[in-house]
């Protein structure tokens, strides 16, 4: 089934962000080559493809996973989980309808 991931970032994290990016990213590339990512990326905090120092509010991921409990083992273990980029996440049960 497929899950929404919606993550919040912590106040003044970007330099934190930025430092544990590519180990994301590694985690994120897996998930991708076994076909199990619909969409995913950051959501910045003001209206702006680059925000710079502005940074990001948070990230939303939707996934496939075999559970919710799978989902939400999978991203308490998400480096910007573990490092304290995110402040909160929420996982939830997502149906795909359209397209």
């Amino acid at each position: 089934m497929w899950y929404v991931i919606y993550a919040k970032d912590r106040a003044n994290s970007l330099e934190e962000r930025m430092r544990v990016r590519a180990n994301h990213l590694a985690r994120m590339q897996k998930l991708i080559e076994q076909g199990r990512v619909l969409v995913a990326g950051p959501m910045p905090a003001i209206d702006s493809e680059e925000p710079g120092p502005a940074g990001f509010a948070g990230s939303t991921i939707i996934a496939e996973f075999a559970s919710l409990d799978a989902a939400e083992h999978w991203v308490s273990e998400d480096p910007y989980v573990v490092s304290g980029v995110y402040e909160s996440y929420e996982v939830h049960p997502f149906l795909r309808v359209l397209p």
